[in-house]
């Protein structure tokens, strides 16, 4: 077990040094290759009791953290070695950088973050700004970019968000505020895109999940694309009274979604039908089934759980699915395939919007260029049993 020494001193004697310098004495602490270090020079000087100038001493036997300096005694090098070691340099033998990591090992040595980042410049952080939210999209997305960030050297500092102006602005400082060095903002609703200038020019930024391939920093799903398949193809199978169930009109997303719809049934001569609105839950796609237009043969609903709870709601009014109504779902989440019927819907993978937003960012802070091409990620339609071809009498 190794233990240390506290001293509590009531004023500076000559058989004592001072931290960071100041008369003789038996620590010496400070910020070397990259660690904090303190270590005693010499014993504890035996304290002098009652009298002015006294050190009182109170020896602490339980166990700290390793030091570099214990895992130098360990591998029988210098502390030098050891930073040489963690910091990858070349020149040293492989005996010894084996000696070095196994010792490392033995001890447990974890070095100081916060303390190389003062004597590298770097602090390998990547900072995530995400909404207050459990959705399954975002989720999916940050996962990834934790795990992607890990395996490129990096870590990912997350704080989430309410979807405030203050909030999301407290939350951008709070990161700022941390020295990381890139960010990636999850950002669906335009509360977060507008508060986006108090980033520095000179932080690379990936914006995620803001509804336009085309906005400066974004990579997303092209979700006007998704939106286009998925009434495309029940155009194709004769429906023409069909109805959208949208999200949130704050929500970016949704509105691509939705205008893109609109688009492609006006393109194609086929009137547009009331508009109705949820909240992305299923709660408020079974809400929806009962305003549903009795002229309706399909609905796009704006993402999977409302369409779940919309052919819930079908199926308590006595309206088959496909047979009476079609319905098509939005994100693919893993519960669709399983959905009685198993749920027709646009597949975005969200994993790999992550994966692409970490790449990014690590291409342009290593000094290379990102690629242009992985900005947007095609959708693709999974056609499963909730649509139909529109039966004749319909």
């Amino acid at each position: 077990m190794v233990t240390f020494a506290m001293a509590v001193l009531t004023s500076t004697p000559r058989n004592v040094r001072m931290p960071f310098g100041g008369g003789a004495g038996w620590l010496a602490a400070g910020v070397e290759d990259g660690c904090v270090m303190v270590r005693p020079y010499g014993d504890l000087p035996t304290p002098a009791r009652g009298r002015t100038g006294s050190l009182t001493a109170v020896t602490d036997t339980t166990r700290r953290a390793p030091s570099m300096y214990d895992v130098a005694t360990r591998a029988g090098v210098s502390h030098q070695t050891v930073s040489r070691v963690l910091n990858d340099f070349a020149g040293i033998r492989p005996e010894t950088r084996e000696r070095v990591l196994a010792a490392i090992a033995e001890l447990g040595y974890r070095p100081n973050r916060a303390a190389r980042a003062l004597v590298t410049s770097r602090s390998r952080a990547i900072g995530v700004l995400v909404p207050a939210t459990a959705d399954f999209g975002p989720m999916s997305s940050l996962h990834a970019i934790e795990r992607a960030a890990r395996a490129a050297g990096y870590h990912a500092l997350i704080t989430s968000t309410l979807v405030e102006t203050d909030a999301v602005r407290a939350s951008l400082q709070f990161l700022l505020d941390q020295s990381i060095e890139a960010l990636v903002v999850i950002a669906p609703y335009r509360v977060v895109t507008d508060e986006l200038d108090v980033v520095p020019p000179g932080i690379p930024t990936a914006l995620l999940q803001t509804g336009d391939v085309d906005a400066a920093g974004a990579i997303a799903v092209d979700q006007r694309a998704g939106a286009r398949l998925a009434a495309r193809h029940l155009l194709e199978l004769g429906h023409r009274n069909i109805q959208q169930l949208t999200g949130p009109a704050d929500y970016l997303e949704a509105v691509a979604r939705r205008d893109a719809v609109d688009d492609e049934l006006a393109a194609a001569g086929v009137p547009l039908l009331p508009r109705l609105s949820g909240d992305w839950t299923a709660d408020s796609g079974y809400a929806a089934g009962a305003a549903l237009d009795p002229a309706t043969t399909a609905v796009l609903c704006g993402n999977d759980q409302m369409a779940l709870g919309l052919m819930h709601a079908l199926a308590d009014l006595g309206r088959a699915v496909p047979g009476d109504v079609s319905v098509v779902g939005f994100d693919d989440i893993p519960e669709s395939a399983h959905s009685l019927p198993p749920l027709t819907t646009v597949h975005q993978d969200f994993e790999e919007v992550g994966r692409r937003a970490v790449s990014d960012l690590v291409a342009r802070l290593e000094g290379r260029e990102p690629d242009p091409e992985a900005t947007s990620i095609a959708p693709t339609l999974v056609v499963r049993s909730s649509t139909a071809t529109l039966h004749p009498t319909m």
